[in-house]
């Protein structure tokens, strides 16, 4: 049990560190917060799923199971509220130019 929570914990924590080199990586505002959204996310829940079962069944983990379900919900809708919001504030796409070294 302890390698499969030491694997879940490592691989969401490798999920997350790729979520922030594509905050860094990614040329526009849009592809930066589609990088951070997907892969935040799903390296959140598996931190907490191997939490889970390095725990075992007890109120910690009932609580944990809770938190996961809040991340599922609140990660990906904050994620397209701030898409939205940068849509209808007018935050261009970005556009490959021809000079750019990308």
């Amino acid at each position: 049990m302890t390698y499969i929570t030491g694997f879940l914990i490592t691989l969401g924590s490798l999920l997350i560190l790729v979520s922030s080199i594509g905050l860094i990586r990614m040329p526009g505002f849009y592809t930066r917060i589609h990088a951070a959204g997907k892969t935040d996310t799903l390296g959140q829940i598996l931190i907490v799923l191997g939490l889970i079962l390095y725990e075992g069944f007890s109120l910690i983990s009932l609580k944990l199971i809770f938190l996961v379900a809040f991340i599922f919900i609140a990660n990906p809708t904050a994620t397209h509220a701030l898409a939205r919001a940068a849509y209808i504030k007018g935050v261009q796409w970005w556009r490959k130019k021809s000079d750019d070294s990308y």
